[in-house]
């Protein structure tokens, strides 16, 4: 896809367009209450931005936790953008940038619908489906290391 780019956010001047995508995504399109998703971790995690044809239609935060682990959040793509392998672009991003920051884990709360999205990136479901946002979830891991 020769119009897409994937690439780091610049903190603070990048935050508008990765609350717009989330906010249509999370609040808008799934109902998500704006406190749980604005959830004061966005100004020490790190994000990354896909944008196509110049605009920005996908992002994911990264939270970084003790012992070499990173949770991965927030991945959203535009209804409008989906379908067409942004998602893959975005993941494949993360999971080659991750090694060089020392990450060995990568984790992150699936929507159940999505969880068979995150398995063909190897990651693996741990526990029982749990209710987050009001959206059924599953936890999932991969070991980079």
């Amino acid at each position: 896809m020769e119009n897409l780019l994937i690439q780091w956010a610049t903190l603070p001047q990048d935050l508008p367009k990765i609350h717009k995508i989330r906010y249509l995504v999370f609040q808008i399109e799934q109902g998500v209450d704006p406190t749980l998703e604005f959830d004061g971790y966005d100004e020490q995690s790190d994000h990354v931005l896909a944008y196509l044809d110049q605009k920005a239609i996908g992002t994911a935060r990264l939270r970084y936790l003790p012992e070499q682990t990173v949770k991965l959040e927030r991945f959203a793509i535009l209804p409008e953008a989906r379908g067409c392998g942004i998602g893959r672009h975005l993941m494949d991003f993360i999971l080659q940038a991750l090694p060089a920051k020392s990450i060995a884990t990568i984790c992150l709360n699936a929507q159940v619908p999505v969880q068979p999205f995150y398995e063909k990136f190897g990651f693996t479901a741990e526990g029982d489906v749990f209710e987050e946002a009001g959206i059924p979830h599953i936890r999932m891991k991969k070991l980079l290391c």
